[in-house]
């Protein structure tokens, strides 16, 4: 028998089928567009997202079966925050809201200052954005007082699934909890945020802990997709720590270090950690996709992009492997504040500035390049100190992305965290992560049985103490630079600024 991951993404859909040794053998693709009807709103049509989503299941389900296997459990892996408005007959009246969708911007900041910033985080883990669910329906209810009145279910994307399965919808815990609806301690709908609300919590779903059945298909339909008759479905969980579980990184200290167009850190530890820190900086604390343990999602929303830019507006498209070989192979004098796009964590800065200096006529573009790999690496540093002085301290990274399949920037990264990162083999981590949770609930198996068979090591990348001593030391004056940067490019903000007709006599 074989066991598939669906993995929901913002722009695509995927579904991967693997044996029951963890080995891939059947997968099946569908892309979607982000629309913005309007400027800021970025929505998803969830009727197209549905459809997506059932051909994927049932193209790779098929495939399984045409080479003799029948899927027996299914998981979701969900990108956070988008939910979809149904009415009582089951008709979406809102297309799917994305994390990028940023309508809610005031709405995140007058409300939240008004139930307390503070408990708000104690309730949730999380501090106020717009891109979360909970700003998101404050904005309907506000601005759409037709679709608020005739909602009777607000549904992320896991959820809207299994109802097109025809199960009962249920969601993860990891995902109820990027609705900032959900108490991360109690495991429930927070009563005191839905009366703030005026949301009634019969129109959400039941929260599960990731790996707990959620139904099983009927006949018919396991037919239709090509599974076995009473196929399970799990509760799987929010995108990053399903990557992160299909990382293997499921011992406190070991998190995923995804290596995409944004870069992502997301670690598993044994108890929830809050602490002013990590609620300054916009670190948050929510359930990992293993029952009983918590996680944080660390990331730079410059990463990958940072390459891609320089291979095209430096490099004349060059090939990656020819930036690769051109790279500088030792640490460089220049010092780079990386925020070429709005930031993560730490800052959560929608208008950053981003400066590179120490640049000279000597400067080589291989010297150049490394340096830009450097900050990238340096602002991934500093969300992982934050995180160690408030009690999580990473040990090993595990990478994925397409920054793992190069080896100068994997060792670079290496030099300058300090840290060994281990490459794996596999490709779709997110989907790999939630079909273990289907093992483990059909077969019952241990989750860590299954995934020290399943995730297999491929190399370990060690630092070179030698390199690692100078980043540490350059690293604390990075620490310096954001602070300086901001206020340097707030003051040439205001210089030449036209006077203010209010203040003219």
């Amino acid at each position: 028998m074989s066991y598939m991951g669906l993995d929901i993404g913002t722009s695509g859909c995927k579904a991967v089928v693997f044996t029951e040794e963890g080995h891939q053998f059947a997968e099946a693709h569908r892309g979607y567009p982000v629309l913005t009807p309007h400027p800021d709103w970025a929505e998803i049509d969830s009727a197209e997202l549905m459809r997506a989503c059932l051909e994927v299941i049932a193209e790779a389900g098929a495939a399984a079966r045409a080479k003799g296997d029948l899927v027996e459990g299914l998981g979701v892996s969900s990108q956070g925050e988008a939910f979809t408005t149904l009415d009582r007959q089951g008709n979406h009246l809102t297309n799917a809201m994305v994390s990028s969708d940023a309508r809610a911007t005031e709405l995140a900041r007058t409300w939240s200052e008004e139930f307390g910033r503070e408990r708000l985080y104690s309730i949730t883990g999380h501090t106020a954005h717009p891109m979360f669910s909970l700003f998101k329906m404050l904005w309907i209810r506000d601005n759409q007082p037709d679709v608020w009145d005739k909602a009777s279910s607000f549904f992320c994307c896991e959820e809207l699934l299994h109802r097109e399965l025809g199960l009962e919808p249920a969601i993860s815990y990891p995902l109820a909890g990027r609705t900032m609806l959900f108490n991360v301690i109690t495991h429930c709908w927070d009563e005191d945020i839905l009366q703030a609300v005026g949301l009634d919590k019969s129109k959400l779903a039941r929260p599960l802990p990731a790996g707990a059945i959620v139904g099983r298909l009927s006949a018919p339909v396991a037919e239709k997709l090509g599974f076995l008759p009473g196929a399970v479905v799990v509760a799987g969980g929010h995108d990053q720590p399903c990557g992160a579980l299909g990382g293997g990184a499921l011992e406190s200290g070991r998190a995923m270090y995804g290596m995409g167009t944004v870069e992502c850190i997301c670690p598993a530890f044994h108890k929830p950690v809050f602490s002013d820190a990590l609620r300054d900086s916009n670190l948050c604390t929510y359930d990992f996709t293993a029952e009983g343990m918590y996680t944080t999602v660390a990331f730079s929303l410059t990463g990958g992009n940072l390459m891609r830019w320089y291979r095209k507006e430096l490099a004349d498209d060059a090939p990656y492997s020819v930036l690769r070989e051109s790279m500088a192979t030792e640490p460089t004098n220049l010092m780079v504040l990386p925020h070429f796009t709005p930031t993560g964590t730490p800052h959560f800065d929608p208008d950053p500035t981003s400066a590179i200096l120490g640049l000279k006529l000597s400067t080589t573009r291989g010297e150049l390049l490394r340096g830009l790999m450097e900050g990238v690496t340096y602002e991934m540093k500093l969300n992982a100190t934050i995180l160690a002085e408030s009690g999580v301290e990473l040990t090993e990274y595990v990478a994925t992305g397409g920054g793992a399949q190069n080896p100068p920037l994997m060792q670079l990264k290496a030099d300058v965290l300090g840290r060994v990162i281990t490459t794996v083999a596999v490709t779709e981590a997110g989907c790999l992560g939630v079909a273990m949770l289907a093992r483990c609930a059909v077969a019952g198996e241990p989750l860590a049985d299954i995934a020290g068979r399943w995730v297999r090591p491929i190399s370990q990348v060690v630092p070179n103490p030698d390199f690692a001593e100078v980043y540490d030391e350059r690293f604390q004056a990075y620490r310096k630079l954001y602070p300086a940067i901001k206020a340097l490019a707030k003051d040439l903000r205001t210089m030449g600024a036209a006077p203010d007709p209010a203040g003219e006599s």
